[in-house]
């Protein structure tokens, strides 16, 4: 074909001619894995927000005029309401880290001639993880629990009133108008809970973070030394019929945990919006059953009730032999199932993920039929 010498001088080159350096196979490069220490700094349960709602628009002031009306009356507008400040819940936030100190709505546009009314300010709106509560000087003025859900921080202030506004029979030719208003301003505090079905809960070194690299693609820190995990870790499992359960790994806790001992309560809070707990204990150590009943008494003295909440036991680290003496004498001293697993190796992974099945399937019909939309992810 005559065009074939045309058609590759116009096509683009397979790789770069200019130079060497540029011809170079550059291969993308992996993430690198974020250490615990890192991950604190991404990671942000709380935060402290100045609001501002945008400011009004000030009323128009002018007199209508044209060739043959000279005296055509008033006809300044009025003006634009201010924007509001929207926290808005988004299911792919799932951090406080992106959310700034301040916000201020955008102002309205002031009144103009020909009764042009000015145009209301844009409202700005802010995404939030979900499960974000939202506190006023202590107590709870919003709980932003599903996805999309919307609560007015800080209203805008009203337009103000052109002087058409303040015609009369009385006051033919009035020149009063009123400046826009001034937004509402608030402090408002920001605290995240994570949402998850499935928290796991224990002891430092208990093994929480091993299992939960186990059974999802989560890939929180692991280490030989206590409190490793700084920061909840949420991972999936994934079922053969497209379900997906959250689990959630919560820092470790230690005895006067809810008297702030420890981590402390800034972790214990985590637990509270999950729908069933995973007790996870090591089994090497000497009467593990003491392990539960000091999480269950932790659990209870933060919140009532929390620890009656539909749960099982994991009896981590079977593979050790210390472990296999203790386990008969775990079931022996424990009312609940118990699942003799371990992380490390694998072993008896299937049995703790056709349970956590179960527990799911119990949540989504209990929450049908109380006719709630249960979490999805």
């Amino acid at each position: 074909s005559p065009w074939k010498p045309l058609l590759l001088l116009l096509s683009p080159p397979a790789f770069s001619t200019t130079c060497a350096r540029c011809a170079k196979d550059r291969r993308l490069r992996q993430k690198r894995a974020i250490s615990e220490r890192q991950l604190t700094r991404y990671f942000v349960d709380q935060r402290k927000v100045r609001v501002v709602g945008g400011q009004g628009g000030d009323g128009g002031h002018s007199f209508h005029s044209e060739p043959r009306k000279v005296f055509g009356g008033p006809d300044g507008g009025n003006g634009g309401d201010g924007g509001h400040v929207i926290f808005k819940a988004d299911q792919q936030m799932k951090s406080l880290s992106s959310v700034f100190r301040f916000y201020q709505g955008f102002h309205g546009e002031r009144g103009g001639s020909k009764n042009c009314y000015g145009a209301n300010g844009g409202h700005m709106y802010v995404k939030v993880p979900v499960g974000t509560l939202v506190k006023e000087d202590g107590e709870v003025v919003a709980d932003l629990t599903q996805h999309g859900e919307e609560y007015i921080a800080a209203y805008g202030g009203a337009g103000g009133k052109g002087n058409r506004f303040f015609l009369s029979n009385e006051n033919r030719a009035p020149k009063l108008f009123t400046p826009g208003e001034p937004g509402q301003e608030r402090v408002l505090h920001l605290e995240l809970k994570t949402t998850a079905h499935a928290g796991l809960v224990g002891f430092p070194n208990a093994g929480k973070s091993s299992l939960l690299r186990a059974i999802s693609r989560a890939k929180p820190a692991v280490a030989a030394y206590p409190f490793t995990t700084l920061n909840p870790h949420v991972g999936i499992v994934h079922y053969q019929d497209y379900e997906q359960v959250a689990v959630a790994d919560i820092p470790g806790l230690i005895k006067g945990a809810h008297q702030n001992r420890g981590l402390g309560m800034a972790f214990l809070k985590h637990i509270e919006r999950c729908r069933f707990l995973l007790y996870v204990v090591d089994l090497s150590v000497p009467q593990p059953w003491i392990q539960l009943q000091d999480l269950k008494y932790e659990l209870e003295a933060y919140g009532k009730g929390l620890s009656e909440r539909p749960c099982v036991v994991i009896g981590n680290k079977v593979d050790l032999a210390q472990s296999r003496i203790n386990l008969p004498l775990l079931r022996e001293q424990v009312a609940e199932r118990v699942i003799a697993l371990s992380a490390l190796t694998g072993d008896n992974l299937e049995e703790l993920l056709l349970h956590l099945r179960e527990l799911y399937d119990t949540y989504v019909k209990t929450e049908q039929s109380r006719g709630q939309s249960p979490v999805k992810w």
